[in-house]
This record gives structure tokens, C-alpha cells and sequence, in this order.
């Protein structure tokens, strides 16, 4: 079991920064491939970025890349976001998950089927 704990959302205005956090519990975080996903009101859970057990690979969506960084410290068991140049459509609750992953190419751990642990959501909200 792993229990997962996001924090760091909050409003900011379009153009700025936030950096989400993600701690896990238990003693095989590092075993796990992390993922972010978002949802927005109305609308389906998307994938945001994954991280590779070591952090050695990353993936992002198109919508993210460049503005988004996912990176991961196994000694204090927590996964980052950091966002930049944030737009209004980021708004969103976003959630942070875990997953065993395979040996597959990191960008097949972009579905939210692969993970098996989620946590409660962190809310940003980007106005203009």
C-alpha cells in the first residue's frame, strides 16, 4: 500500500509559478513510476507528466511541455511539479499517482490505468 499526499496548489495569477508536492508513505517509493494527472471541471482526468523510478526519464503532455518539470527525490519519498508560465486552462484539482511501471518506454505510463495508488487532489487555479 501506498498513501499519497499532494500539496503546494493554490491561486495564482496567468504567467506565474507554482510547485506541487507529492508525499508518499511506505518504503518502496522509489520502486513506483509517479505520475501527474489534472481535472478540470467538466471535463475527463488528463495526464500531465510521469517520472521513471529513478527520475532518469520523464514525459510530459504536449500541453505541458516546456512550462512543466516532473522530478522526484527517493530519499524523502515525494515526487515535484514545478509549473511555470502558468495559463488560465491549467486550472484544475491535480492528482498524483503511483504506479509499478514496466520495462516499456516511459510514455506508456501516460494513462491513468497504469497506476495503482492515488491521492486526494491539490486545487490550482490560474486566473487572469
Amino acid at each position: 500500500q501506498v498513501q499519497l499526499v499532494e500539496s503546494g496548489g493554490g491561486l495564482v495569477q496567468a504567467g506565474g509559478s507554482l510547485r506541487l508536492s507529492c508525499a508518499a508513505s511506505g518504503r518502496t517509493f522509489s520502486s513506483y513510476v509517479m505520475g501527474w494527472f489534472r481535472q478540470a471541471p467538466g471535463k475527463e482526468r488528463e495526464f500531465v507528466s510521469t517520472i521513471s523510478w529513478s527520475g532518469g526519464s520523464t514525459y510530459y503532455a504536449d500541453s505541458v511541455k516546456g512550462r512543466f518539470t516532473i522530478s522526484r527525490d527517493n530519499a524523502k519519498n515525494t515526487v515535484y511539479l514545478q509549473m511555470n508560465s502558468l495559463k488560465p486552462e491549467d486550472t484544475a484539482v491535480y492528482y498524483c499517482a503511483a504506479g509499478r511501471g514496466s520495462l516499456r518506454a516511459i510514455a506508456t505510463m501516460s494513462t491513468a490505468d497504469k497506476y495503482n495508488y492515488w491521492g486526494q487532489g491539490t486545487q490550482v487555479t490560474v486566473s487572469w
